[in-house]
């Protein structure tokens, strides 16, 4: 029992490597990122990025964010 628990760890750990070959990994083809800061403070940041699926479909996924900066209380 032992020894077969131990076979099935080592062909599991150099397996590994080699599956993300077998299974298909997202290619990215571009990637952009721009950080702007206003004048009252306000930071966006816009992030876009282009990546290749192993069928040939080519998503594009953008993220926005924007960070108000907190007033003071009085």
């Amino acid at each position: 029992m032992r020894n077969r628990a131990f076979t099935f760890l080592l062909s599991a750990v150099l397996a590994a490597p080699t599956l993300g070959y077998v299974v298909g990994c997202d290619r990215e083809l571009a990637h952009d990122e721009t950080t702007k800061t206003k004048a009252d403070g306000t930071t966006t940041h816009n992030e876009t990025t282009v990546k290749e699926k192993p069928d040939g479909t080519v998503v594009k996924t953008q993220e926005k964010s924007a960070d108000k900066p907190a007033t003071p209380n009085p």
